[in-house]
C-alpha cells in the first residue's frame, strides 16, 4: 500500500533555526530548566540543531513536551516526525527531522550530559520571550 499524501515541504535553514528557537522558548514558558540550542549541523548529518531542556519531575517533563508541540504547531510549524519516551517521562525525544528536542527529567540530563558530549559545538544565543501581560 502506498501513501498518497503529499510529501512535506523541506524547511528552509532560517525556518529550522526559528522553529528550534521557538521550541526552546516554549520549554522556557513551561518552566524548563536551562533550555539551550546546540548547532550540530556541521558534524551530524541527520539534524541541524538539538534543543535540550529538563524538568524537575515527570509531570513537568510531560507539560514541557506538550507545550513545545502546541507552540510550534500553533505557530504553523511542523509536527514531530516521531516522539519517543513520552510515557516514561525521563528522556523524551521529539524528532522534527532538521531539529531534535530532548526533554529530560533533571536526573537523566545530569547523567547523560548531552551538553558535554556536544560541548565543542556552538550554541545558539537566544532569549526567552517575555509575556505581554507581564508588568514592568
Amino acid at each position: 500500500m502506498t501513501d498518497s499524501s503529499p510529501a512535506a515541504e523541506p524547511l528552509a535553514a532560517d525556518d529550522i533555526e526559528s522553529w528550534a528557537r521557538l521550541a526552546a522558548d516554549a520549554a522556557d514558558d513551561k518552566k524548563a530548566t536551562d533550555p539551550l540550542i546546540i548547532d550540530v549541523g556541521d558534524v551530524f548529518s541527520v539534524s541541524d540543531y538539538f534543543v535540550i531542556a529538563s524538568g524537575s519531575n515527570p509531570r513537568l517533563v510531560h507539560a514541557i513536551v506538550d507545550g513545545i508541540e502546541e507552540k510550534i504547531t500553533g505557530a504553523g510549524g511542523p509536527k514531530p516526525v516521531r516522539v519517543e519516551g513520552k510515557e516514561e517521562r525521563e528522556w523524551v525525544l521529539m524528532d522534527y527531522g532538521p531539529f531534535v528536542v530532548h526533554v529530560f527529567l533533571q536526573e537523566q540530563r545530569d547523567f547523560y550530559q548531552l551538553e558535554k558530549l556536544w560541548g565543542d559545538r556552538p550554541r545558539l544565543d537566544w532569549q526567552p520571550s517575555t509575556p505581554a501581560t507581564e508588568a514592568g
